[in-house]
């Protein structure tokens, strides 16, 4: 079993960056791994995915230019690091792993998630 732990919110004002984490337990070898984030009675969104070897990497047309995902498979943890956060950023960010998904739901596991809050 694999178990997923996101760290790195917080609060930040607007234009400023933030750093995610993403620290995963269990074997994730050949998985990929995802961020989605969701504001409570919304549904979620998908953010940002990327393959094992990191040869294949996605982004949400919403974080497109802003955020960059990196992952090291010698921690087995994933770091988005997210530019120019925008209000509209605000949302509870889990990552998630799996043998497939990328850009869809289709993961096998799921974090709890860290709050982003971005003020004005």
């Amino acid at each position: 079993q694999v178990q997923l732990v996101e760290s790195g919110g917080g609060l930040v004002q607007a234009g400023g960056s933030l750093i995610l984490s993403c620290v995963a337990s269990g074997s994730t070898f050949g998985y990929n791994m995802g961020w989605f984030r969701q504001v409570p009675g919304k549904e979620g969104e998908f953010v940002a995915g990327i393959t094992w070897s990191g040869d294949r990497i996605y982004y949400a047309d919403s974080v497109k230019g802003r955020f960059t995902i990196s992952r090291d498979n010698a921690k087995n943890t994933v770091y988005p690091q997210i530019n120019s956060l925008k209000p509209e950023d605000t949302a509870v960010y889990c990552c998630a792993s799996g043998i497939y998904g990328l850009t869809n739901g289709k993961y096998d596991y799921w974090g709890q998630g860290t709050q982003v809050t971005v003020s004005s």
